[in-house]
């Protein structure tokens, strides 16, 4: 270690996502860019924990004003946050091993 304070995690975080930053900032060594993946998971996590509070509360589905059933926003919100946030751990390498079925660098689907 070269004496050097780690970096302190984004205030307006979670707590837990605060630990978590901090914990991968310790463990890792970030480029600059890097930082700015790993706050952008961090705040992508969030968004999908509060999003999946208010589902918690007020339920997936909710009755438009036809009384069809509607998915709740919050439905799409929590889904795209937890894709985006994937997506960002992929770019960040986090995982030493790459798992067997990702498919290989630059390549084809």
């Amino acid at each position: 270690m070269t004496g050097k304070r780690p970096p302190t995690p984004p205030t307006h975080l979670l707590a837990a996502t605060k630990a978590w930053w901090a914990s991968v900032m310790e463990n890792f060594e970030m480029e600059p860019h890097h930082t700015r993946l790993l706050t952008l998971a961090a705040e992508t996590w969030d968004r999908a924990q509060s999003a999946r509070a208010v589902i918690a509360k007020r339920g997936p589905f909710y009755d438009d004003r036809f009384g069809a059933p509607k998915a709740h926003p919050a439905v799409a919100v929590e889904r795209d946050a937890k894709v985006l946030f994937a997506r960002l751990l992929r770019e960040l390498r986090l995982d030493i091993d790459a798992p067997e079925s990702r498919p290989p660098e630059g390549g084809k689907r």
